[in-house]
């Protein structure tokens, strides 16, 4: 592999909260998967954002989901695989996923608006990526 094979690669399996949220208020049909436990989705999450832990993941519990939309699966950040391992259950289902970079800790870096008993609101420090 190339490195610009390798940076390819990358975008076609990775989002950033940038483009997360471009997408979305275009009408895109991405689904935003909250891939932690139910507490931490109570606490915080991103709006509009399903709770679907990865741990819980099966046929049963995705069957609802569109198999046309891109799901984008995230967790805490960095220092948490629960997006990845839901990505790797969704692709396994026969999903379209892309992996959200950095979680909702840079969705919030970010600028982006949260919900739930400890969210916060919009700054102005959208990534001008």
């Amino acid at each position: 592999m190339t490195q610009l094979e390798f940076y390819q690669a990358k975008l076609a399996y990775e989002i950033d909260a940038a483009d997360v949220k471009a997408a979305l208020d275009a009408g895109e049909k991405v689904i935003l998967i909250d891939t932690r436990a139910a507490s931490a989705f109570e606490r915080e999450t991103i709006p509009g954002a399903l709770s679907l832990p990865h741990r819980t993941m099966s046929a049963q519990t995705t069957a609802a989901l569109p198999r046309d939309a891109l799901l984008v699966p995230f967790c805490d950040g960095i220092g948490c695989n629960g997006s990845t391992n839901g990505a790797i259950k969704l692709l396994q289902l026969g999903f379209r996923v892309k992996e959200l970079q950095g979680g909702l800790d840079w969705w919030k870096r970010d600028g982006y608006a949260t919900v739930g008993s400890h969210a916060v609101a919009a700054t102005s420090l959208q990534c001008a990526c």
